[in-house]
């Protein structure tokens, strides 16, 4: 352990009372430290949201002293040594320190162990391997610290052996770079990813979507997506990914204009056209709704550009929905070449957040009163109304409304 690394005693989450409540009861007769993201997190002073904790004790011997103490506990994956404390705030992932046995690539047998020391180099990265106990000191096995300092990502050990134990490692590498990593990634470490990226094939598509949306996601995304592509690696796990130059440019704006990152769009630039679309979306096995939105972007035909008026942004928001229009919005914004016109992309987001869709004052009692018979010809008036409505700029006049529907039954009902 280094003497330099300083305590993370005042990160706020260590100190909660339901978090020490945690420790006391684990450490009660054996060891517990927190590990991985959280020790990391609270070094880099960058949120901290998963509190995860290694302990010497078994999953049973955990569970026990968790339960007296007054925790619903949830055997998560016990045969790996993972149970979960369900607190009030936050949960508690506690594993038991171990090492592995047999790997395969996507899986690992394991057997627990006392050993601090093996467990860490078990671990995929120097910067994940690092410990602290209840009081915020830091315990640092592998020289994690040093490497956190320095924003390198690199593999424990010999990279091509982590690698081969779990070829999502590949992914996990480049997404830590993006997320915490600075400067030109490490050699060794991208040398045994691109000479291991056959064994990718082996995973799960939802094991790789989780990966890939996160990598998206981070600030620094852009340098490491072309590093993976140089590599052959985007090319295997989305062949699609032909716009490499509006996914760094709808970064560039997200991180500039302080917007919050948003991966599916960022999958959304990417790629190009519908049927790139469905084929990413597909080969990730999207869910329904990110499948939907993600074909949507590439479908819409609706005229979006920056010099839209007030009015045509609220037809455009009212037939295409706030997500959509939102979309169109930023992948228009990224394919204009006019930096100047920054601005009233910009405002065109700012109107769709303010805006409240209407409803047009048109009930189907209304309908029915000015003659119209039940059944279908309900819904194709109500449909002849709307779009007069609006093309009328919603108007909220009820008098204006229902003479129009008088009009239309008139002409299309007598």
């Amino acid at each position: 352990m280094a003497a330099d690394i300083p305590s993370i005693q005042h990160q706020i989450w260590l100190r909660d009372a339901e978090t020490q409540k945690v420790m006391s009861a684990l450490n009660d007769g054996a060891t517990a430290r927190f590990v991985g993201g959280c020790v990391r997190n609270a070094l880099l002073a960058v949120p901290v949201s998963d509190v995860d904790i290694a302990t010497s004790d078994d999953p049973a011997g955990s569970t026990a002293k968790l339960e007296a103490a007054g925790f619903k506990v949830v055997p998560i994956g016990a045969d790996h040594g993972t149970v979960m404390a369900v607190g009030a705030e936050r949960n508690y992932e506690v594993t038991t320190l171990r090492v592995d046995v047999e790997t395969d690539g996507r899986h690992a047998d394991v057997a627990f162990t006392q050993d601090w020391q093996g467990d860490a180099e078990r671990r995929d990265f120097t910067m994940n391997a690092l410990y602290a106990d209840a009081d915020g000191t830091v315990h640092d096995p592998l020289g994690g610290y040093d490497d956190l300092k320095a924003r390198r990502v690199r593999f424990i050990g010999d990279a091509d052996t982590r690698i081969k134990e779990d070829y999502l490692r590949i992914l996990r590498f480049f997404r830590f770079h993006a997320a915490y990593g600075e400067g030109d990634l490490d050699a060794p470490s991208l040398q045994a990813c691109a000479a291991n990226r056959d064994g990718l094939a082996q995973l799960s598509a939802e094991r790789i979507q989780v990966e890939l949306l996160k990598l998206l996601g981070a600030d620094n995304a852009a340098p490491v997506v072309r590093a993976m592509a140089a590599a052959g690696i985007m090319g295997d796990v989305l062949p699609e990914a032909s716009r490499l130059d509006r996914f760094e440019r709808v970064l560039d704006i997200e991180v500039t204009q302080l917007f919050s990152s948003d991966p599916m769009l960022r999958l959304g630039a990417i790629v190009d056209g519908e049927e790139a679309a469905a084929s990413a979306a597909k080969r990730l096995r999207l869910s329904n709704a990110d499948r939907d939105r993600l074909a949507a972007m590439h479908t819409d035909t609706t005229k979006i550009v920056c010099y839209l008026s007030m009015r045509e942004v609220r037809r455009a928001l009212y037939g295409m929905g706030l997500q959509l229009f939102k979309d169109r919005v930023m992948l228009g914004w990224a394919d204009d070449g006019k930096t100047t016109n920054a601005f009233q992309w910009r405002a065109l987001l700012a109107m769709a957040d303010t805006w409240e869709r209407p409803e047009i004052p048109l009930s189907g009692s209304m309908i029915k009163a000015a003659g119209v018979p039940e059944g279908p010809e309900i819904g194709r008036v109500r449909a002849e109304v709307e779009e007069w409505w609006i093309d009328s700029d919603f108007t909220d006049d009820e008098f204006s409304i229902i003479e129009r529907l008088k009009a239309v039954v008139q002409a299309t009902i007598y």
